[in-house]
């Protein structure tokens, strides 16, 4: 096990403790979601990072780089979902939207591995994958204001609480497009794959 590897796995045990940080009311657990939300993220961009520099490019940690992405963004979507769109969540129809998208392309990612083709990150993946951060991450930032900041005693924190949560809707929105842009992208490329034997 390689460090990139090992930087890639640690986001599944990450989603467990922001999803149960998220669901804890003391003081600080918002703030702990959102930094280890932040701490996933780079791990993210310096698991690429160290199998390039290290020489370590490999076909499991390009499989399981795409997955632990799916793990993190859905389970904490998850969580949103479960708060509901009135408590700071998200809409359940979007969410399905995402969640069938992403299981559609591992799907087509796991066909293409038994015909001995890898399907790498496309531009259009990656910057569907930036989206889904910043969304959650403006949900996440949110919980911080409109819980931890105001028992600190900070001013404004409902108010800022409020618009970035609105953020968080807007690239919400916008990353359920993408999502199902770069899906589109990805069943022209490799869909053959799939429809002809």
């Amino acid at each position: 096990m390689n460090l990139p590897n090992v930087l890639t796995l640690s986001r599944i045990p990450m989603m467990f403790l922001i999803v149960w940080l998220m669901r804890e009311s003391f003081t600080g657990a918002a703030t702990a979601a959102f930094v280890l939300f932040v701490i996933a993220g780079i791990t993210d961009w310096a698991d690429g990072y160290a199998a390039r520099k290290l020489n370590q490019v490999s076909n499991f940690g390009i499989l399981m780089d795409a997955l632990t992405d799916k793990i993190l963004v859905l389970g904490i979507m998850v969580a949103l979902v479960d708060k509901g769109p009135d408590a700071g969540g998200i809409h359940m129809f979007l969410f399905l939207l995402i969640l069938c998208r992403e299981f559609m392309i591992t799907g087509l990612r796991l066909v293409a591995a038994t015909k001995g083709v890898v399907m790498a990150a496309e531009s259009a993946g990656k910057q569907k994958t930036v989206t889904q951060i910043i969304a959650l991450g403006g949900f996440l930032l949110a919980m911080v204001f409109h819980v931890d900041c105001v028992r600190w005693g900070a001013a404004y924190s409902a108010d800022i609480a409020y618009w970035v949560e609105w953020i968080g809707r807007g690239f919400f929105w916008i990353c359920t497009v993408m999502t199902l842009y770069s899906g589109a992208k990805y069943f022209r490329k490799y869909g053959e794959l799939v429809f002809k034997d």
